[in-house]
């Protein structure tokens, strides 16, 4: 029962052929059996996950069943729950409880969705590999010695092994698709604006966006169709027309356009990865889409940009922890200077403290022209690229990660190679535009590999309807990590 998608979970419970409180039950063994080793959890929501799923099956006694309710799913740590601690991974917010829920949170509640818990993260979203995580360390359910990746590592793991059904994740700089590619799931960042991020703590807030990461397509499209829709709350939410994603999955991409952008395919990616993605991409040419190569030549400048704007702003958003109005707070602190201070040395880890002081000085008087301001420029110069590109193409195709998961501690020590595995997915973030990774093979290890898929603004449609032919054609998605409760 575990392994079954939303749509087939939702078949058995419309017909009353299992209720949601057995579903979840089975869910919350799963999680006992399986979570030590994994680790994807910060927080299970036994008691109100048990509520929940008895009113679940009230409501659908009562004839009245979305596509969710009594669906099991789980919420990476960054999005605010009522009543249930929200930590963002970090020591600073390790007793926080909100005291609302993020619109997110309250649109799955509202389709009778059941949380089951908090999933772990890098600190703050920031990493990719959930090794910063101020509490524990994330195993990827594939091989127990590699990282799911990040920063929604604890959610790609979770959805990979079976603890949840679906969950959701954050994407600042590839945070739900890089993790998805490690762990062999699908992982969406809707366009910027798409999806509210009322509630969601800020880690840069003009790249943040909540996507869905679950087992198939059909599923992304269905938490698309719950979650994607305009909020009066969230300034940045776009007031448009909300299609219903479910009608995009169409198994045809005849007469599409799919580019290939030669800056994706450079020295440095494994050759196993490069090697599946262009398996991919054949069979999307053999079904009928027309490929032909692009070029986005401000490309090369992403890593340098996305890091001066994204650190600018985490320093920005991240100065409201200072020990006074909530959160962690030092003891023993003589004066108000010290208080800070030692709250913020003590409650912040390595990696949040890095990106708050690289944010500081390129904010910083004299360097704000030559640092932030420049970074601005290249981004709009980024974002145009892609306009010229989709004039052409209604879809680009590249790698979501340069190599599959690395061994934990890799890369620990050297910051740059860990930015760098985020180097095909930051460039949707700096434009803005939607991104959805897809499984699309197996390295020699075993580990998935996962494709990137880009599209226009507000195009999540044609991105679904290309993964959701690309994956009725293959098998990638359907193996398992094979855990068991003993191993």
């Amino acid at each position: 029962m575990h392994r079954l998608t939303i749509h087939e979970l939702h078949d058995r419970l419309s017909t009353t052929e299992v209720s949601s409180v057995e579903v979840t039950e089975i869910l919350l063994k799963r999680i006992r059996e399986v979570d030590s080793r994994i680790k994807a959890y910060l927080t299970v929501n036994e008691t109100e996950a048990m509520e929940s799923a008895r009113e679940a099956d009230r409501r659908i006694a009562a004839g009245k069943c979305s596509q969710l309710t009594g669906v099991p799913v789980a919420i990476k740590d960054n999005m605010c729950t009522r009543g249930i601690k929200t930590t963002c991974a970090s020591k600073i917010l390790e007793n926080f409880i909100p005291p609302y829920d993020a619109t997110v949170v309250a649109r799955l509640k509202d389709e009778g969705a059941v949380i089951l818990g908090k999933m772990n993260m890098d600190e703050f979203a920031m990493g990719s590999s959930t090794e910063n995580s101020g509490f524990i360390i994330t195993h990827n359910p594939w091989n127990l010695e590699t990282i799911p990746g990040g920063s929604s590592g604890g959610s790609a793991a979770g959805v990979a092994a079976d603890e949840c059904i679906a969950a959701l994740g954050s994407d600042t700089g590839g945070s739900i698709r890089q993790p998805a590619a490690c762990c062999g799931v699908v992982g969406m960042k809707p366009t910027y604006g798409r999806v509210s991020r009322y509630g969601l703590v800020a880690f840069a807030s003009s790249l943040d966006q909540i996507g869905p990461i679950t087992k198939d397509v059909q599923d992304c499209a269905i938490l698309m169709n719950a979650i994607g829709r305009h909020d009066s709350r969230d300034s940045t939410s776009a007031n448009l027309p909300t299609p219903d994603y479910t009608r995009a999955l169409v198994n045809d991409v005849k007469g599409l356009a799919v580019g290939i952008a030669k800056e994706f395919f450079v020295e440095g990616v494994n050759h196993e990865v490069e090697q599946k993605v262009w398996e991919g991409i054949k069979l999307l040419e053999d079904l009928g889409a027309a490929v032909k190569e692009v070029s986005l030549p401000h490309t090369r400048y992403a890593v340098a940009t996305y890091y001066i704007i994204c650190t600018a702003e985490a320093s920005s958003n991240l100065a409201r922890y200072d020990g006074v109005k909530y959160g962690f707070r030092a003891s023993g602190s003589t004066d108000l200077a010290q208080m800070y201070e030692d709250t913020r040395a003590q409650g912040f880890g390595p990696e949040v403290k890095r990106r708050i002081m690289l944010g500081t000085y390129v904010l910083s008087s004299g360097y704000y022209d030559a640092y932030y301001r420049k970074a601005s420029q290249v981004r709009t110069l980024m974002k145009n690229d892609f306009v010229k590109v989709f004039a052409e193409c209604d879809v680009i195709i590249t790698p979501t990660a340069p190599t599959p998961a690395f061994r934990i501690g890799e890369k620990v020590q050297d910051p740059l190679q860990m930015y760098l595995s985020d180097i095909f997915t930051i460039s949707a973030n700096l434009a803005g535009i939607p991104a959805l990774s897809i499984p699309c093979g197996f390295s020699g290890e075993g580990l998935p590999v996962g494709m990137q898929i880009l599209g226009r603004h507000f195009d999540e449609e044609t991105l679904l309807r290309v993964a959701y032919t690309f994956e009725q054609n293959t098998e990638h998605h359907k193996p398992s990590p094979g855990l068991g409760a003993s191993g």
